[in-house]
């Protein structure tokens, strides 16, 4: 890089590009992984069939992915690249964004992340493999937007990743068939709608794992029973049998 470019253009730091390359992956990963749960809907379970689930999320595994590799096609700026204020440049043409299938091909270096960081971090030039192939560098964006909207996008960002988790899981265990069959148990338990005064309700989103592996089920749960003098919460232990129900093994209040 001339003289010339040095002053009208910034190389980015180290720090800054790891930082960008980790919203990034934390992004895209929130959306790939949000996309694939949409798509296998919240009963996805139930599901024995390993094959059917794999066929639902492949393509929208792949499309995912494509996104996650395109990501700075827009005036080079990714979303961790805005928040960062940082950009990709054509090394000749520091004013000009290199073509889409350049930076497509920059970004399927990040296959082999780890060789890029190491890279990155011992290149006198601030490169990683991906820059050098294409010819491009990483700078300063001198129109970068102020501090606080960026700052309030990456923190939205962590809020939702957090939310739609926390309700997906949620969800996809209440329209399980085991968490019926654990609410059945309870509502048939004696000592505990004596103890709580009778059933009301229930949590808005029980806790815990169920998993189904060549048609062998187990749960654990942890729901919340809303009782008319008292809520209790109560851990319910079931397993499956292939092609079998659901069985409760233990409950624990």
């Amino acid at each position: 890089m001339n003289e010339n470019l040095e002053k009208e253009y910034l190389l980015s730091s180290r720090k800054r590009r790891i930082a960008a390359f980790l919203i990034d992956y934390f992004t895209f990963s929130f959306l790939i992984v949000g996309i694939v749960f949409l798509s296998l809907g919240t009963d996805f379970m139930d599901e024995n069939n390993f094959s059917n689930l794999t066929s639902k999320m492949l393509p929208t595994m792949l499309i995912g992915f494509l996104i996650y590799f395109a990501k700075d096609s827009i005036k080079g700026i990714s979303p961790g690249k805005w928040v960062m204020g940082i950009m990709v440049r054509d090394e000749n043409k520091p004013n000009e964004v290199p073509p889409f299938g350049k930076l497509f091909v920059r970004n399927l270096f990040l296959i082999i992340w780890p060789i890029e960081f190491i890279v990155l971090a011992s290149s006198q030039d601030k490169k990683r493999l991906g820059d050098k192939t294409i010819k491009a560098i990483v700078v300063k964006n001198p129109n970068k937007p102020e501090k606080l909207p960026r700052v309030l996008a990456l923190v939205g960002i962590g809020i939702a990743f957090f939310a739609f988790t926390f309700l997906f899981a949620g969800s996809a265990i209440k329209n399980s068939d085991a968490y019926k069959v654990a609410i059945s148990e309870i509502e048939q338990n004696e000592e505990i709608i004596s103890e709580i005064g009778g059933i009301k309700d229930y949590g808005m989103m029980p806790t815990g794992s169920v998993n189904i592996s060549n048609g062998y089920g187990e749960a654990q749960l942890s729901i919340k029973v809303i009782g008319n003098e008292k809520d209790l919460n109560v851990g319910v232990y079931l397993t499956k049998e292939p092609n079998g129900e659901w069985k409760l093994i233990e409950l624990n209040k």
